[in-house]
């Protein structure tokens, strides 16, 4: 339901605080609904002067007498005061809301400017003193006259209340005379005078002064502009009355100081005369009594005017005494005023000077500004060129990288097609795998030097690094007395032999006597070494986070490959960052898993250990209670230790790494989950892979957009590279 407006009561008050409080009290006790809102609607004068005069706090002054410094002061001292009693009217309506609309009377008849004002804003309730006519005409006559115009002119749907003197009157006409009437029937003609009006309205209240010491202070200079008129008439009133005393008089003279009766005449005459006589002092002693009763009337009138023009004299006499007051001030302020004027002067002549001088420094420093406007100009040319420039270079480096990614792509792909191409010629081919000579294995090991030994691998076993046809290799020597049997040792062989993947170690042949296998040389170590032992700063600028993502999905593919083994799965069962082995390209390869007959294949520990392997990758930490931190924390925590070294992390690919490792490490925990197999985990990988390089590819952009920035030599591929500067064993 939509709130209910207010209906508006429109209240036309002038500058007089007790008329306009006297209109406002009888609207609020006439509405005293909450729905109703008053609407102040103040007439002011747009200026307090006119041709001849000036109305001052001393009364009206002529024109010429006031400067415009002076005007100007009196204008905003009159819109202060109209400020203060707007803020009064406010006040006194209450909790009913109130709102002020200002209205300027111009030269134009207030009864007009009051139609075009309810027109304009469609008032349907006015309520206005019938004095507030009488304000703007100066006439009582012309205060009727003009409140009959509004009443026959007003449109039909606004509501007139006309007051006087806080009542409520009406205005009516009969035979094509205008007369008003109050709520009590009590009339007046509308040609009378508005004093007559008020005496009909209240006729028992006394117009008569009070004496001085009661109503004086009461009284306003406002009161003084009001009945100023009143006074003038009442002067010329008298002037009339003692030109006209004189014919009463000779009048008394004539009737009583007529012919003598003769005495001839009879007496019938003599009675007759006396009755005329009689007669004529009947009417001269009513009219004395009409005049003796004017003349009470006249007195209390005199006594009223006499009042208003005494006060009015003092407030004059005050007036003028503060006038005096106010012309000695202004005198001194005069004599200051000259004074500073001479040392204005004095300042505008030393001025002056400097502007002289100012000018030739600005028509220098004008000359050298057109000089660096071409100076400029020249510099912004070579600038759009050097723009332009720069544009095409980012074109051309955009191209490069482009061909870059697909010549990456088709290595990549080249590499897998050929591993699996060597994986499936072996398998077709059955057990063809290189065998060596005992001389040649220790030839390549310098008969198995201390200095080559890259480590006891444990179970009988030790590795060395060779060369075998001018390439480096990795030599696995089991132990000959409590190493493997021969037949073992051929099957291991066997088998090794028949598996080619890319992420997978490779076997590149055998030698029977004594029992060793020959595997590639991974030139980096393990991924142990570099991710927990290497010096930060290397380990930052070579395993960022591109490149541990990587690894990640790298591991993950040739752990589904070992899975997807046919007749029978191969598990890893010991996979370990220490299993992990980096090529010269930091390319991730596993190392170390054995066929299944030498153990019961458990592929749950090796989803255990993958995400063991994943959450380091992320972390940089390697300590046995991880994995069971991270079951208690959720992958949002994981994100607040992600290893700073690897660089900022993009929050999202983390959140899905941490999400992936958490799955796996859950799978020995509760019941088997059907759904979760390596190759699942592979797909949910190379989604994160391709984001990562979709990331990679865009910052790589956004820096050549930005500067041209070269890459970082640790960004780029090392298939890249000259093989001159990598190094070679």
């Amino acid at each position: 339901m939509g709130t209910q407006v207010a209906e508006k009561v429109y209240v036309a008050i002038g500058t007089d605080p007790q008329e306009g409080f006297s209109t406002l009290e009888w609207a609020l006790r006439k509405w005293s609904s909450p729905s109703i809102s008053i609407v102040i609607l103040f007439l002011h004068a747009a200026n307090n002067t006119s041709k001849d005069y000036v109305y001052t706090p001393l009364g009206k002054l002529p024109a010429n007498y006031m400067s415009d410094e002076r005007m100007e002061g009196l204008r905003k001292m009159k819109e202060e005061e109209n400020d203060k009693l707007l803020s009064r009217y406010k006040a006194f309506c209450g909790k009913v809301k109130a709102e002020v609309l200002k209205i300027e009377k111009c030269n134009e008849p207030l009864q007009k400017l009051l139609l075009e004002v309810i027109s304009r804003f469609r008032i349907t309730k006015l309520v206005m003193e019938i004095t507030l006519m009488k304000s703007s005409s100066g006439k009582s006559h012309g205060a009727l006259s003009g409140s009959f115009h509004i009443h026959h002119r007003k449109p039909e749907f606004c509501q007139l209340f006309i007051l006087s003197e806080g009542k409520l009157v009406f205005l009516r006409e009969e035979n094509s005379e205008g007369f008003i009437e109050d709520d009590q029937g009590v009339r007046a003609n509308g040609k009378g005078t508005l004093g007559d009006w008020s005496g009909q309205i209240k006729p028992n209240e006394k117009n008569l002064c009070p004496t001085a010491s009661s109503s004086m202070p009461s009284r306003s200079p406002d009161q003084w502009e009001n009945n100023v008129e009143e006074i003038e008439s009442y002067f010329h009133q008298l002037i009339s009355l003692n030109s006209d005393e004189e014919g009463p008089e000779a009048e008394n003279e004539t009737l009583w100081n007529g012919p003598d009766v003769q005495e001839n005449k009879s007496a019938g005459d003599t009675v007759e005369m006396l009755r005329i006589k009689i007669g004529r002092a009947r009417d001269v002693t009513k009219s004395k009594k009409k005049e003796a009763k004017a003349n009470v009337e006249r007195n209390a009138r005199a006594e009223w005017a006499i009042c208003l023009c005494t006060h009015r004299s003092e407030e004059l006499e005050a007036r003028i005494d503060e006038e005096i007051a106010t012309r000695v001030d202004l005198k001194k302020e005069l004599d200051n005023a000259e004074e500073e004027v001479c040392e204005v002067r004095n300042e505008v002549e030393g001025k002056k000077g400097k502007l002289s001088s100012m000018l030739e420094l600005q028509h220098e420093l004008s000359n050298r500004l057109q000089q660096s406007s071409l100076a400029k100009y020249r510099v912004e040319a070579e600038l759009d060129k050097a723009v332009t420039k720069r544009a095409e270079m980012l074109r051309e480096i955009e191209e490069w990288r482009r061909q870059r990614d697909v010549l990456q792509r088709r290595i990549e792909f080249c590499k897998e097609k050929d591993a699996i191409g060597m994986a499936n010629r072996l398998t077709d081919s059955g057990f063809e795998c290189k065998e060596f000579t005992a001389e040649e294995i220790r030839v390549a090991t310098d008969d198995f030097s201390e200095r080559l030994r890259l480590k006891s691998a444990g179970d009988s076993t030790n590795v060395y690094r060779g060369r075998l046809n001018h390439a480096a290799v990795a030599i696995k020597l089991y132990d000959s007395e409590n190493g493997l049997s021969h037949e073992d040792f051929q099957a291991e062989v066997k088998v090794l032999s028949q598996i080619r993947h890319p992420h997978l170690v490779s076997m590149i042949g055998f030698c029977s006597e004594p029992k060793c296998i020959v595997f590639e040389y991974m030139h980096n170590g393990c991924l142990r070494d570099a991710l927990f032992y290497a010096p930060r700063s290397s380990r930052g600028s070579n395993l960022n986070w591109h490149a541990r993502v990587q690894m990640a999905a790298q591991v993950c593919s040739g752990l589904a490959f070992l899975h997807s083994a046919r007749p029978r799965p191969i598990a890893h069962g010991n996979l370990n960052p220490s299993k992990i082995l980096l090529d010269r390209n930091l390319v991730a390869k596993i190392y170390g898993f054995r066929p299944s007959w030498y153990y019961l294949p458990n592929m749950e520990s090796d989803f255990w250990a993958f995400g063991n392997l994943v959450l380091q990758l992320l972390t940089g930490r390697n300590w046995a209670g991880l994995v069971d931190e991270a079951i208690v924390m959720d992958r949002a925590h994981i994100i607040k230790v992600l290893d700073d070294g690897a660089g900022k992390w993009p929050v999202d690919l983390a959140v899905e790494l941490a999400g992936i490792a958490l799955r796996c490490i859950s799978a020995n925990d509760g019941p088997p989950d059907t759904e979760l197999s390596m190759a699942t985990v592979k797909r949910e990988i190379d989604l994160v892979r391709k984001k990562a390089e979709e990331i990679m590819a865009g910052r790589e952009h956004e820096a050549a957009a930005e500067g041209g920035e070269e890459v970082e030599d640790s960004d780029v591929p090392r298939v890249f590279i000259c093989p001159i500067f990598q190094v070679c064993f």
